[in-house]
């Protein structure tokens, strides 16, 4: 289990938000797991969903995936990729 829970959402050019699916999350992770050492530590979960250790740049992550999703034709020009860290509450709120 991966102590990060991170977050990947496609906005379209209305500005409508929708988690990306998971498929392609596992499609840019298992390019990854071959050609990028860095991004070995992630774990697609689910629709919008990557799990990450903590030495996995988020910055990083953000241009590698926006680039591969771009390449891949999953993401249209005018297309934008929000890649965020979730928060954890506590169980006491």
């Amino acid at each position: 289990m991966f102590i990060r829970r991170l977050s990947i959402v496609r906005v379209d050019a209305d500005g409508v938000e929708s988690p990306c699916p998971v498929r392609w999350i596992d499609n840019f992770s298992m390019r990854n797991f071959t050609n990028d050492a860095v991004f070995d530590d992630t774990l697609p979960v689910s629709d919008g969903m990557l799990e990450a250790g903590n030495h996995v740049p988020l910055g990083r992550l953000h241009r590698a995936m926006e680039d591969w999703f771009r390449r891949k034709g999953y993401l249209k020009a005018s297309d934008r990729l929000i890649v965020e860290e979730l928060t954890h509450r506590s169980a006491a709120g």
